[in-house]
Order: C-alpha cells, then structure tokens, then sequence
C-alpha cells in the first residue's frame, strides 16, 4: 500500500508543475478521489475480517486524507457533530458484537 500511494504521489507531482491551475487541480481532486476510493475499499475489507484496529486506522488515514484534499471546511454545528459522533459509537458497537459473535463461536467449536 504504502509504494502504491508513494508511486501515486510521485506520479501527479511532476506534472503538476507544467499544467495550468485549473487542470492541475481536476488532477489533484481525481487522485484525491481514487485514494479515498481505495482507503473506502480497505476499510470494508478490514471490517469484513473483523480488524477493527486497521479498520480504525484507516479511518483515520482517510480523514487525514480529506483534510488534505478538501482543506479546511466550515466547521460543523454542535448537533452535526453530535450525531456524527453518535453514528460512529453506533457502528463500533455493531463492530464490537459482531466481534464477540465470532468469539464465541470459535470458542463454541465452530469454524
């Protein structure tokens, strides 16, 4: 993964130079997009194989990610905030039982 995104980021930073502005940043959106794809598509597959941690990181790589891509966004609102935070305690708990069913079942025997 990591000479993958080495390799992307080499690759749009020459020609960023000689391209005009506009063009230069439907360049940086379009890999700014393809690597929020890819990190969207690892996390899913960590979270199909119950690795919750790497599932975590790469969350947080992707925040990073649209930080970076998308700068600096108004800030949300109290209540958006609020909700975000409850739909992600939300998800960890589904995370987390689905986790402990698969314990349990391989503590149970089943494969």
């Amino acid at each position: 993964m990591k000479r993958w995104l080495l390799a992307v980021a080499l690759a749009g930073a020459v020609p960023v130079f000689a391209q005009p502005a506009e063009q230069s940043e439907q360049v940086e959106g379009a890999s700014c997009e393809a690597e929020e794809a890819a990190l969207e598509r690892e996390m899913d597959l960590a979270r199909s194989r119950g690795q919750m941690l790497r599932r975590r990181q790469l969350a947080e790589t992707l925040a990073a990610l649209r930080t970076r891509c998308h700068g600096s966004e108004p800030q949300q609102s109290r209540a958006a905030r609020i909700d975000k935070l409850e739909q992600e305690i939300r998800t960890l708990r589904s995370e987390l039982e689905r986790a402990e069913d698969q314990l349990r079942e391989l503590r149970n025997g089943r494969p």
